[in-house]
Formats: structure tokens, sequence, C-alpha cells
């Protein structure tokens, strides 16, 4: 269970970073001046990258001093990573406590699915699984809620809290961690099978445990499952470099819909996959849409939004972050059932339905007027603003320079 609800820092973090990126005191003290597009790519960047170079080196880490000893690690750096964020006063202190969350979230995916598939009982390995995708979707949740609050702070220093507060999650992990039980399979991996047959013991509690103790076929290849892993890091990273001359050069509505395109067609890959490489080619697309959408999907809410609600769209972002997690693990539960061993197509497919709606939703949304006077397009930039607000009486907004405001 502990090791399960790892989930819930990965969750906080991800749920915290879009409310805050919305808040004004937050944008006015780190880009008090111009909007800087490359920043914003470094810092995307910056996650992506540290979590790539986590997930080639989890396997070699948990190989060598075992899962109990990652999940702790990868806990202390999300810990690190709530303090750099707090305190940050330059943007170097983000762009550092986004690669130490990146570094935790590479050894956190590689580790706990593992810890808990060899620790759990195997009619409650699937369950347990699962729980660690729903502490996810509670952490996006939770984090929500504290942005909603957060930024009615008046002093400004909301979002201050909001990024401390990822503390709360990765103190009671690191507690954990430090009193779980290691793998058996981990300690055997480690030629210390004695040790390993012991824990073994006590986490049955029974010592009728020598015909698991000697099943020696093993299915798992941490290889193959680093590569599955980091394929996605690795095209979220490429997709973030890019996405930032993307959108700058062909709009946010364009990114958005190709964002989805990629995400269907992974999808459809995932789905139909009938060898590794096609699930390694699906997990990258599926990497390539999410680039294209964290990089565009925020700024584009930001400058179209109305701005008093500009905040509580940024925040739906994240909500239907988790409600696609909750989603998932509810479609996850019941598709595992199923007797024909089909489930798992299901699972993955399933992805082209939201996948095909945000695709039809961009052919038909307005593109940025901000995005338009980036390319030169001023007049039909005023034209699109007009529609947007239903009114004529645009000009001072249009006219404002201030990068935070919706334009």
């Amino acid at each position: 269970m502990v090791a399960a609800f790892g989930g819930l820092i990965f969750g906080y973090d991800l749920g915290i970073s879009g409310g805050v990126t919305s808040m004004d005191p937050f944008l006015k003290k780190f880009f008090p001046d111009v909007f800087d597009s490359q920043v914003l790519t470094l810092i995307t960047s910056s996650l992506y990258l540290a979590a790539l170079v986590a997930s080639l080196c989890a396997s070699s880490i948990t190989r060598i001093f075992g899962r109990r000893l990652t999940m702790l690690s990868g806990s202390i750096l999300f810990l690190v990573d709530a303090g750099f964020n707090a305190f940050a006063q330059k943007v170097w202190m983000l762009i550092v406590g986004r690669m130490l969350l990146g570094f935790g979230i590479g050894c956190a995916n590689q580790s706990v699915p593992i810890y808990v598939s060899e620790v759990a009982p195997y009619k409650y390995r699937g369950a347990l699984n699962m729980m660690f995708q729903l502490a996810i979707t509670i952490g996006i949740f939770v984090a929500n809620v504290l942005n909603y609050f957060f930024a009615k702070m008046k002093n400004g220093e909301g979002w201050c809290y909001s990024l401390g507060f990822a503390t709360v999650p990765a103190v009671m992990i690191v507690i954990g961690a430090i009193f779980l039980p290691d793998s058996p399979s981990s300690l055997i991996e480690r030629g210390k099978d004695e040790k390993a047959k012991q824990e073994l013991i006590k986490i049955r509690g029974t010592s009728d445990v020598e015909e698991e103790f000697m099943v020696s076929e093993s299915w798992f290849d941490s290889q193959v499952l680093t590569l599955f892993t980091s394929s996605l890091y690795l095209a979220a990273l490429v997709a973030s470099l890019c996405a930032s001359s993307i959108t700058r050069i062909f709009g946010r509505r364009l990114t958005i819909l190709s964002g989805s395109i990629l995400f269907l067609v992974g999808a459809g890959f995932n789905a139909f996959a009938q060898k590794v490489w096609m699930l390694i080619v699906g997990c990258m697309l599926l990497g390539f849409g999410i680039g294209c959408a964290n990089q565009s999907v925020p700024i584009y809410v930001s400058e179209v939004a109305p701005y008093k609600y500009r905040g509580a769209l940024n925040m739906m972002f994240q909500l239907a972050i988790t409600i696609g997690i909750f989603v998932a693990n509810v479609f996850n539960y019941f598709f595992a059932k199923m007797k024909n061993g089909k489930g798992w197509r299901y699972s993955l497919g399933f992805a082209a339905v939201p996948a095909v709606m945000i695709v039809i939703g961009a052919i038909f949304l307005p593109d940025s007027p901000s995005s338009l006077i980036e390319r030169g397009k001023d007049e039909k930039a005023k034209q699109e603003m007009i529609k947007i607000r239903g009114t004529s009486d645009v000009e001072e907004e249009f006219m404002v320079s201030e990068p935070w405001y919706p334009l």
C-alpha cells in the first residue's frame, strides 16, 4: 500500500504545475518583462530530460541497490524538488527543481510497479498496481483544490505554498519507504538468497513459501521495460524542445491539433500491437503528443480565456488529467477481468476516444490572437478577438502588451 501510494507525489507535482503557472504573482516574478518561450521550453523540457536520464539509469540502480532504495531515493528527490521550487527566487531554481522532479519520476516509474508486482500476492497484484495510478489521480485532484485556494491569497505568495506542500506526500513516502521490506526478487538478483527467503516469510506471514520462492521463470525483462519507459520521455523531451518553435511558427491551435493526432495514432499502435517495437513506437507517439500538449494548451488557455476565468480554465486542464487517469483506472479494472486476455488492448485502444474529441475540437477552435500577432497577422488577430469576446469593444485588451494578460 505504501509503495503503491508513491503515485501521490507524482500526481501532486503534475497537478500543481499548471495552476502555479497561471498565478499572476508567479508570472510577474519570473517573467517580469516579456514572456520568454525559450525559457518556458527549458523549464518544460528539463523535466523530460531528467526523467529520460533517470529511466535509462533506473534499471541498473534497481538491480544493483534494490527496488526499495530506488523508491526511497526518488522520494528524497521529490522532497528536495519541493524545497527548490517553494523558495525559488530565480528561474534557474525552478529549472533545477523540475530536473529533480524528473529524476524522481524516472526512479518512481521504474521501481514502484516492479516492487508492487514482486511483493504483492498474485491475486492482489493488479489491484495494487492500479492503486499506484489511482494515487496519481488523487494527487492531481488535491493539487488543484490547493491551487484554487492559494491563488486567492492577497500577499501574492500562494504559488510558494502550492509548490511547498509537495513536501507533505514526499515526507510520508520517505518515512514509509524506510520501513518497507526489500523485494525478495531483488535480493535474489543481488545473490542474497537466504535473506530473500526470510523477507518472503515475513511478507507472507507463513513459512510455507517454498513453492513461490523456487519459481525461477521470469517474464520480466528490465532492459525492454527501460526502453519502453524511456521512449515516452525521449519523445516528450524532443517534442518539448521543438514545440516552442512549432507554436511560434504555426500557432497554438495547430500544435494542439498535431499533438492530438499523434496521440490518436499512438493509441492505435498500442491497441493493435503484435510486437514490443509497436508498443515502443506507440509510446513514443504518445510522448510527442504529450510534449506538444504540455507546451501549447496552457499558453492557448492563458491567451484566449478572459482574465478572470484564466486561472480556473488552466486548473480545468489539470482536472481533466485527473479525470483521465481515474477513467483509465476504472477501465483497467474491468478490462483486466476479461477472460479472452484482450483486455489490455481495449485499455490502450480507448485512449483514441479523448484523442478524437480533441482533434475534432481543435479543428473548430479559433486561433489565439497573440499567436496571430506573433506571426504578423494583426488584422486577423483583432477579428479573432472580436469573435472570441462577442463584442467589438476590444481595443484596450488588444493593445495590452503585458504577456501575462490574455491576448
